[in-house]
């Protein structure tokens, strides 16, 4: 009955939010259903298949992705704006009551007691890096972290990224795991061994630890250009809508996770190119006879995958920006990121933290110009193919203003 009153309660304020202009509302209905019933995530999630998704990078596109293969074998729980705490999990299991399956993304903190709610059958462990240390904390804590919570859950199937060496560890001693070479651009984290403090050596793909017995595992599935290459020497063509390395890793993913549930890996991996754009990612925009193409980077390591994604072609290069909470108040980060030289593109410093920004694009010799806004920054790129990357905050305004201004919605 408590359940029930925080159900009824929820859609009264997710009404009432909608109403009020204040958005979709489903994040204030699962704040409120969860005050009145802390157990509701347990309730809502019994009886279902579930696909926890998790990482540093790439959660929405690989939800996404596994939600498009998991379709054949029937509804699927998920989330729709990529709100992956517990008030959005909740919201998303909520408006799927009766769905029979579920692909859930989940911040990397949340993991664990989230995975002790819902009893999950495959837990995808994309990759881990640093990101926001003034909320996160330090990386080999949270690794260690998730190792523990995953040690509760043996008869979970993990798909875990054996090419990042956190994602590894976090794996290595679980019974049930499926192996897949996913790539990783970004090691600067992981240089050390986390069960021994030793380092890491790398030898082309393998790697091993110097201090413990610890290495790559073979994997079962790996991708390359060429397509996905799975058990038994299955071979699949991979065509994604979606650009970049990385992508086609949270593909390989996606179909692994999809296949340990009983999807036809062929029906998986076909189902995985319809997936065009995420919460306004990837998406192409008409700004003022600009064709600007929309990019979102959260942490050094999205950042380094996002900038090998722009287009060398392009007129203009606007990076924006902003130093809110959810972004990360503290942007040492920048001067990780390795900027490039974009030659024949203007670039231009955009958002709240513009002058932080462009510091940092003075000292790596980019040449560019400092305009706050980001629409105005768009507007001062020449004509033609013009290229945003942009973190959280900044990202999600710029979506806004961009709806105001052309009502293309995200």
């Amino acid at each position: 009955m408590r359940g029930q009153l925080a159900l009824r309660a929820a859609t009264a304020a997710s009404w009432a939010s909608r109403r009020a202009g204040r958005g979709n509302g489903s994040m204030i209905g699962g704040l409120i259903a969860l005050k009145i019933d802390p157990s509701l995530m347990t309730q809502l999630g019994r009886g279902k298949r579930t696909v926890l998704v998790t990482g540093t990078n790439g959660k929405s596109t690989t939800t996404r992705m596994t939600t498009a293969a998991l379709q054949s074998l029937g509804r699927v729980a998920t989330q729709a704006d990529g709100a992956n705490m517990d008030a959005g999990i909740v919201a998303a299991l909520t408006a799927h009551r009766t769905a029979p399956l579920a692909a859930i993304e989940v911040d990397e903190l949340h993991l664990p007691h989230v995975a002790d709610a819902l009893n999950p059958s495959v837990v995808v462990l994309l990759n881990l890096s640093r990101d926001q240390l003034d909320r996160v904390g330090e990386i080999n804590m949270i690794e260690r972290r998730l190792r523990e919570g995953m040690a509760r859950h043996p008869a979970a199937v993990l798909v875990a990224n054996c090419d990042d060496v956190l994602v590894t560890s976090i794996a290595y001693d679980h019974p049930n795991v499926v192996w897949v070479s996913a790539g990783s651009g970004w090691a600067v984290d992981a240089t050390s061994c986390p069960r021994s403090g030793e380092p890491i050596v790398w030898e082309g793909e393998h790697w091993y630890s110097t201090g413990a017995d610890f290495q790559r595992p073979e994997p079962q599935w790996r991708v390359d250009e060429a397509g996905l290459h799975g058990p038994d020497g299955l071979e699949l063509p991979l065509s994604l809508a979606l650009p970049g390395r990385a992508n086609r890793g949270n593909a390989a993913q996606a179909v692994a996770a999809a296949v340990a549930l009983g999807a036809d890996p062929a029906v998986a991996a076909a189902a995985t190119g319809t997936v065009k754009e995420i919460a306004g990612r990837y998406r192409s925009v008409d700004v003022d006879g600009r064709s600007t193409r929309m990019l979102l980077a959260k942490n050094p390591a999205g950042w380094q995958e996002a900038l090998s994604m722009i287009d060398p072609a392009a007129t203009g290069l606007v990076i924006a920006v902003n130093g809110q909470v959810p972004d990360g108040e503290d942007l040492s980060w920048l001067w990780d990121v390795r900027f490039e030289h974009f030659e024949g593109t203007q670039v231009v410093a955009a958002g709240e933290r513009a002058t932080d920004l462009a510091v940092r694009l003075t000292y790596a010799g980019v040449e560019h110009i400092t305009v706050a806004d980001p629409l105005r920054a768009i507007a001062s790129c020449p004509p033609g193919r013009v290229e945003v990357l942009a973190n959280y905050t900044a990202f999600r305004d710029l979506n806004r203003d961009l709806e105001e201004k052309t009502g293309a919605r995200a």
